[in-house]
């Protein structure tokens, strides 16, 4: 049995009040949606999810924090040709992505309602083809940037479970963020691929604006918008 690390979570697991209808989509749908054992409980060997069994051999994704879900079901629904396996703790955001599924009648997604460490553990190496990190919590406070998602304790894993020449995208309205962004993911195995400010001042040409987006675009922070390549 390997040996489970101590972790410790930060962030928040539950917000106000649940609707209906939404207890109703994580009564209903979030089991069926499930990529595997993930939990420690369900897989204490941490044996790898069987991911070709899961998505019939299609390309996978990944998307780290999905807030509401907008841009997962948003890509879901744009590449029915990939399989795409969203981790978020926050249950909210879960009911809410769950309904958003149900809308737009997507088949091609995976839900892991809990932390991405967790996940990450478990899905095989060299497996991901694409991950996205979208507005993560910034955790302002200096004492608090190593909560940060942009530190080793999660790229290093991270950069393991993406294949050579993997694309990995970063959105962020924090300009501390960026700055450490820029200076920990190449470290980690990426290259940057920006050439000119274009191509970190403009959205990804199948980009959908999230409402954390709008929420910083209002209080009038500045989105960028970072390409890096898993190069070894």
């Amino acid at each position: 049995m390997t040996e489970r690390p101590h972790r410790n979570f930060y962030g928040r697991l539950k917000g106000k009040a649940l609707k209906d209808s939404q207890k109703r989509y994580l009564d209903e749908d979030l089991a069926a949606l499930s990529p595997g054992p993930v939990s420690w409980e369900d897989n204490p060997a941490r044996d790898p999810l069987d991911l070709d069994a899961l998505f019939g051999g299609k390309p996978v994704w990944l998307e780290v924090g999905f807030g509401g879900g907008e841009h997962l079901v948003h890509q879901a629904a744009q590449n029915p040709d990939v399989g795409i396996i969203g981790a978020e703790p926050y249950i909210n955001g879960v009911a809410m992505l769950l309904g958003k599924i149900r809308r737009a009648g997507v088949d091609n997604l995976a839900v892991h309602p809990g932390d991405a460490r967790d996940l990450m553990d478990v899905l095989p190496e060299a497996s991901i083809d694409r991950a996205f990190l979208l507005y993560p919590d910034p955790w302002p406070k200096a004492r608090h940037h190593r909560r940060r998602f942009v530190t080793p304790e999660h790229l290093d894993p991270l950069a393991h479970l993406l294949k050579p020449g993997a694309i990995f995208r970063v959105a962020t309205d924090i300009p501390d963020y960026v700055r450490q962004t820029l200076e920990e993911v190449p470290k980690a195995g990426f290259e940057w691929l920006a050439e000119r400010p274009a191509d970190w001042r403009a959205p990804w040409d199948d980009w959908i604006s999230t409402r954390y987006e709008q929420k910083a675009l209002r209080e009038g922070r500045v989105p960028h918008y970072l390409t890096f390549r898993r190069v070894f």
